[in-house]
């Protein structure tokens, strides 16, 4: 091989590393998540010709939010991060990326995703963008070690990329943007809660303090997951009552929210580790899932 060869392996590699490293510090698979709620929103509340401009604009402008917001909240929680083991490989804790270049990045991609919310959509989405950042980074983030309010405050920009899809298609907020943003701010407790079950050890660590019931994993917090996750089955019909879409879509929600809720019955009777990681993915499947009903269910 020669020395060419060497230098261009080299310099691939680097590239490769750093673009994991940037990926990493967005949490781009939670960013890509974000945006196909936002895309889901869209989709649902258009009612006319399809607007590409707005479409594309939100897609864009709407990760960037997201992965600024991510990213913020690394940099804010960079020291804690040293002490779980679910996050001390991410950049920051491994000075993959110097603090200086992250908060040059986050003020960028925050920056270009606002502007383009700003550009091809309308005033409301993009004030809804820059709030749920806000709250997400300055309330969200230093809340996680205070108590389990932060799990409320972290709802509110948790469920919001399906309003920002919908203002962003409509210019308004009706009552149907109001069920899509509650349907996924009630789906958060069981899900954040279950993730803080499974990583409670790791949140000791960096007192974290988001389990409900004083922070027990114990039958008191099964219960309050159990009741959150209860609150998805009339919630799931609502979209199907009110005309947004068909029947089909409301009784394959209704059949995830009784399989999800099947879930917690397990966590009540053992309050496992076992049982709540089955709750977590449980809610990484629920949510998607009921989403693709709906745009189906909508589709002609």
């Amino acid at each position: 091989m020669s020395s060419v060869d060497v230098t261009s392996s080299s310099l691939l590699f680097l590239i490769r590393g750093r673009l994991a490293a940037y990926s990493d510090l967005i949490k781009f698979r939670l960013s890509a998540l974000v945006t196909f709620s936002a895309v889901f929103g869209y989709i649902l509340g258009d009612r006319g010709v399809f607007g590409w401009p707005g479409f594309i604009g939100l897609i864009l402008g709407g990760f960037f939010i997201s992965g600024a917001s991510g990213a913020a909240n690394e940099i804010m929680e960079r020291d804690l991060d040293k002490l779980m083991k679910r996050t001390q490989n991410r950049p920051l804790p491994l000075q993959l990326i110097s603090l200086q270049e992250a908060y040059w990045f986050t003020g960028f991609i925050a920056f270009l995703g606002i502007s383009l919310l700003w550009i091809f959509t309308n005033p409301l989405t993009t004030g809804l963008g820059i709030l749920s950042m806000l709250l997400y980074v300055f309330a969200y983030t230093p809340l996680k070690r205070v108590g389990p309010i932060a799990v409320f405050v972290g709802a509110i920009p948790g469920a919001m990329p399906p309003l920002l899809g919908w203002t962003a298609a409509t210019g308004v907020i009706t009552y149907e943007a109001l069920i899509i943003f509650g349907i996924q701010f009630v789906w958060q407790f069981p899900h954040f809660w279950a993730i803080a079950w499974v990583s409670d050890e790791d949140y000791k660590r960096a007192g974290f303090k988001l389990l409900p019931s004083g922070g027990g994993q114990d039958l008191n917090t099964a219960i309050q997951i159990m009741i959150y996750t209860l609150f998805l089955l009339p919630l799931g019909l609502l979209p199907s009552y009110f005309g947004l879409v068909g029947l089909n879509s409301g009784i394959v929600a209704t059949v995830c929210g009784v399989l999800f809720l099947a879930q917690t019955f397990s966590l009540m009777r053992d309050c496992s580790r076992k049982s709540a990681l089955k709750i977590m993915f449980g809610s990484f499947i629920y949510l998607p899932v009921v989403q693709i009903a709906y745009l189906l269910d909508k589709m002609p």
